[in-house]
């Protein structure tokens, strides 16, 4: 029987290489900035087109390589940083593996310049598919140039698989401000079909975070410092008030690495359980100065994962120094126990203004549990209508009677539809609209009588719903209508928010929003959809909270493109908890809630609608 076992080509083990170290275009710059880092550069260019797919181009001014080193870069295994086994306990530099170059080589084009600074010519090397095309000296600048054309050319299913340009150009900006981040030192400049999204200068580690995050992060930065004999740390903490509810400007970097480690992220947000909601999560940029012997970064093919030999003193150190500089930097409001706030006017050496008492407005006569006749459908009613029914006054064919919603908030999503849709039966007489006194509690929830008991419903949850499904209706048939504003405003987002922004603009559209591109990361917001129809709504504020939570409803639900778009534009739309309703409004919010395909839950998945029936009420007063 003759052997089976062979070895591979080296063409076919270099692309399986290639299957770990390089899944995008964003693997391939990380790996080139990091390679032009460790050249000893003190200037990095980065050129993209088609987010990657067409070009890379990474130009450095480092030390550069040999005629022999250039040629031996792409060899796998080949690397100047590591020597004998003991060397990998004292890792400092970015790379080491040798087998970066080697896995970009067998699936793209690759052209590479390279010089000296104390040699006249430098070497220009061509690859197609592992394969050298040809070798020979070239006039060039000092540093190192190096093209990656058409990445996958020659595994056109790994190709397929790649997302937008949009998606993968936010892939690479990611990977580029985590290099930048970790060397403010150096100076960056990224380039993208011709259009220049960055110009890092060489500074300190607070101006970098302002030149890549925004001129606005200046005032949100804490810095965090601590020397132990265990780690060094250093860096930048957000104040609570400007959390987000996405984790994307979270970094930790260990000796200048950046990594992603849940345990360490659990240190610093118990840091601030006592100052933010559970799901908000604070900036951080904390960068974690260990003896390399005391870990071991060679644990995941993308050196993204490390391995602590005491990670339980690490964690505390951790915690203990954020919570300080939370503490020192007067996070916590301040009160004056001297003062009484009913001086203030006098410290100022103002007149008092006349104190007038406050005054209630009631009727005597009010009793939720008798049925009334609805109130005409006054200015109260009319301004509901614009504001929160998408400007239609119209009731929906579907609203049922109060005497029945509690046997079908009971049902099932498909009962529910089933009933509304019943044709000539004994109970479309009772299904009419009736109107009845209802009870707003706490500005919170809305209660009403309802023939077995009372009915309560939480009321942003009720509206949220509401919105939900209408934008999704809007979605799909792209019909959103848009209300004109009087003063257009501009929104400028990061980089990262401008491109996925410019992903989404056809279904913003679609909502009723009127945006356009202007410039440099900036939008114009013409329009706003008429389903929002206030005048008080802050155009900028709501973009900005719709892409964030656009973000955060696909990372924690993995929801498609439209459906968390249309979540995050009713979450931030709808009326909030705390906001008192009149008669009209309460009516009319729960008319259209039960002209809902699925009244009951709450697009989280809550209920809206709870019911207590004279029974458990009889119970509570031993009956």
């Amino acid at each position: 029987m003759s052997d089976i076992i062979q070895l591979l080509p080296d063409s076919v083990a270099n692309q399986i290489a290639a299957g770990e170290v390089v899944q995008r275009p964003a693997s391939a710059v990380k790996e080139l900035l990091e390679n032009a880092i460790d050249a000893g550069a003190n200037k990095v260019q980065l050129i993209v087109k088609d987010a990657g797919k067409s070009l890379i181009q990474v130009i450095d001014n480092g030390s550069g390589m040999s005629v022999t080193d250039a040629r031996m870069c792409f060899e796998r295994h080949a690397t100047s940083k590591v020597r004998k086994a003991e060397d990998l306990f004292a890792i400092r530099t970015m790379g080491f593996r040798g087998e970066a170059m080697a896995s970009i080589a067998a699936i793209a084009q690759v052209e590479m310049k390279t010089r000296k600074h104390d040699e006249e010519l430098g070497t220009l090397i061509e690859i197609e598919g592992s394969l050298f095309i040809k070798q020979e000296p070239v006039a060039t600048s000092a540093g190192t140039s190096i093209c990656i054309k058409n990445l996958f050319y020659n595994t056109p299913a790994r190709r397929n698989f790649l997302r937008s340009n949009p998606a993968e150009m936010r892939h690479i900006l990611d990977e580029f401000q985590r290099v930048a981040l970790a060397h403010p030192a150096i100076a960056f400049t990224l380039h993208h079909d011709g259009a220049e999204i960055y110009r890092l200068p060489a500074s300190a580690l607070k101006q970098r975070i302002v030149h890549l995050f925004g001129n606005n992060y200046n005032e949100r930065l804490i810095p965090v410092e601590e020397e132990t004999s265990i780690i060094n740390l250093k860096g930048f903490i957000g104040k609570p008030e400007f959390a987000k509810k996405t984790r994307g400007e979270q970094f930790f970097f260990v000796n200048n690495r950046f990594i992603k480690d849940p345990y360490l992220n659990h240190a610093v947000n118990r840091a601030y359980e006592e100052l933010l909601p559970d799901d908000n999560f604070p900036l951080y940029v904390l960068f974690i100065d260990i003896d390399p012997a005391k870990i071991d970064v060679n644990v995941h093919p993308t050196k993204t994962e490390i391995k602590y030999l005491d990670e339980k003193s690490i964690y505390a150190i951790l915690h203990s120094a954020v919570k300080r500089s939370l503490g020192r930097f007067n996070i916590s409001p301040t009160i004056d126990f001297d003062q009484e706030t009913g001086f203030s006017a006098m410290i100022t050496h103002k007149a008092p203004e006349e104190i007038v008492p406050p005054t209630i407005n009631f009727n005597p006569n009010f009793n939720p549990f008798t049925e009334e006749k609805p109130e005409p459908r006054d200015h109260a009613y009319a301004s509901f209508s614009k504001n929160y029914s998408g400007g239609s006054g119209n009731l929906s064919p579907s609203t049922k009677n109060w005497g029945t919603l509690y046997e079908i908030a009971k049902d099932t999503a498909e009962q529910q539809q089933h009933k509304m849709e019943l044709p000539g039966s004994d109970t479309e007489e009772q299904f009419a609209p009736v109107q009845k006194q209802l009870m707003q509690l706490h500005n919170k929830y809305i209660i009403s009588q309802i023939k077995s008991g009372i009915m309560l419903i939480d009321q942003q949850a009720a509206h949220e719903r509401i919105l939900y499904e209408r934008f999704i209706l809007h979605l799909e048939d792209r019909k959103g209508a848009s209300q004109q504003s009087l003063f257009p405003q501009t929104v400028t987002l990061s980089p990262n928010d401008y491109e996925l922004a410019k992903s989404l603009l056809d279904d913003i559209k679609s909502l009723g929003f009127e945006v356009r591109e202007f410039g440099k990361n900036t939008l114009v917001i013409e329009g706003i959809p008429v389903d929002l129809g206030s005048n008080n709504i802050n155009e900028t504020q709501l973009f900005e909270h719709l892409i964030e939570g656009f973000k955060n409803s696909q990372q924690e639900l993995k929801l498609d493109k439209r459906d968390a778009l249309a979540r995050s534009m009713a979450r931030n739309s709808a009326i909030k908890s705390g906001t008192a309703l009149q008669q009209a409004e309460m009516n009319m919010l729960i008319e259209q809630l039960f002209a809902c395909k699925t009244p009951n839950y709450s697009i989280s998945g809550r209920p809206v609608i709870q019911t207590i029936g004279l029974l458990e009420l009889d119970k509570k007063f031993d009956k």
